[in-house]
């Protein structure tokens, strides 16, 4: 089996995530920092394997791990080994967390959220409108990031002061070019911050997730220090980092594709179909780290060998021609079905995703309705990834916004 070397430098992610596929349902790949894993490519294969409890998320069972081979220097060593979470455990452990997640995240709870997503949104579009005018803005600082690092830090209760501290360490986290001599005192420091945000709601306590999980705590659910900072840190991280990207690539879509833009402004195609496609078509994570085989697994005509890391690439699978047809790397916001997994599938699909749909759902046709003119700046072509493995993660969108609607040109 050929490996496959992830670049972490992301310069072309549709090209790695074709490679992917041409290498069959399982190939072999190095991440970077020369980790040697295996990928799931293909959607029917992900689906079974996400489903498979010879799968774990026990690191322990790593060969890799157990040699002493994994330096705790990595940079990806944070999403390998993020401490003890709903993101690293399996069976009872696993619903004990996700149960207490899940009842903060329901449909009727998130939909309670709608009218504070509305108000953040309108906000933002306020402060775009206030711009100088003709001067390209880089939306993605100014409209996709502060929405949902809002919503989630609402939901969670975390303080607008850590923002800015939150997002400097979150970009180390997830970039693979964070220098290996600083990724000890980052995650240190990420403890800390979640600590402190965790003890403050110990002491003052109030109507958000944080303050549940701790009261789950004493109520005699036993949830630990570090599984309450852990969880915390990983809604967190997942939350806004996805939604970011969901937003910011519906954008690219909608711009690299006129003709479905006008028919999605004109009311022809709904949103909803806009922004399934763009989590099946450009999805905001590229590849989940990392699970590991309790025994030799086949995935189609090959094998996961027993003891082995696995990533699901979701960049590879979601234009999968077995599954989607030879249309599948087309971008058709009037795909049904579309029954991309995107969010994951199973019992650890990702509890936030009834969130991050409604988010933007909110603010994508908000956007347009407000800056009906808006285009990209630079050609779509020249914009460019983050060096994150696992996030498809744009350094910056550039746009020119035009006219606000109803302002005189």
């Amino acid at each position: 089996m050929t490996r496959i070397a992830l670049d972490p430098f992301v310069r072309d992610l549709d090209g790695e995530s074709a490679a992917l596929r041409a290498a069959g349902p399982l190939a072999e790949v190095e991440l970077p920092g020369g980790v040697h894993v295996y990928a799931v490519t293909r959607h029917a294969e992900a689906r079974a394997l996400l489903t498979d409890s010879r799968v774990v998320k026990d690191i322990d069972v790593w060969n890799a791990w157990r040699r002493g081979e994994i330096p705790m220097d990595w940079p990806l060593i944070g999403l390998a080994n993020p401490g003890r979470s709903m993101l690293t455990v399996d069976g009872a452990d696993h619903r004990r967390l996700r149960t207490l997640v899940a009842q903060a995240l329901t449909v009727k709870r998130v939909e309670r959220l709608r009218a504070g997503i509305e108000a953040l949104t309108n906000a933002s579009l306020e402060k775009l409108a206030a711009l100088p005018a003709g001067e390209p803005v880089d939306l993605k600082a100014e409209f996709a990031y502060p929405l949902p690092m809002n919503v989630i830090s609402e939901l969670m209760g975390v303080d607008a002061a850590d923002h800015p501290r939150l997002k400097e360490l979150f970009e180390k986290f997830f970039s693979t070019q964070t220098p290996p001599e600083e990724v000890p005192q980052m995650m240190a420091d990420l403890g800390t911050l979640f600590t402190k945000i965790v003890d403050g709601k110990r002491a003052n306590p109030g109507d958000d997730l944080t303050s549940a999980l701790i009261a789950a705590s004493e109520n005699g659910d036993h949830l630990t220090d570090e599984e309450i900072v852990n969880t915390l840190q990983l809604i967190i991280a997942a939350g806004h980092e996805t939604t970011i990207s969901l937003i910011v690539n519906a954008v690219e879509a909608l711009q690299t594709h006129p003709e479905q833009r006008k028919k999605v402004l004109n009311g022809e195609i709904p949103w909803d179909g806009v922004i399934e496609e763009t989590l099946r078509w450009n999805t905001p994570t590229s590849h989940v780290l990392i699970r590991f085989a309790t025994e030799d697994i086949e995935v189609g005509d090959k094998v996961l060998p027993k003891g082995e890391g696995l990533i699901i690439s979701f960049g590879a699978l979601g234009r999968d021609e077995e599954q989607y047809g030879p249309t599948a790397g087309d971008f058709d916001a009037t795909r049904s079905p579309n029954r991309h997994i995107a969010f994951g599938h199973g019992p650890h699909v990702c509890p936030g995703a009834a969130l991050s749909r409604l988010e933007a759902g909110i603010a994508l046709p908000a956007l347009y309705e407000r800056f009906p003119e808006l285009d990209l700046a630079v050609p779509a072509s020249e914009l460019r990834n983050k060096p994150i493995v696992t996030q498809n993660d744009l350094h910056e969108l550039p746009v020119e916004l035009g006219c606000p609607f109803g302002h005189d040109a």
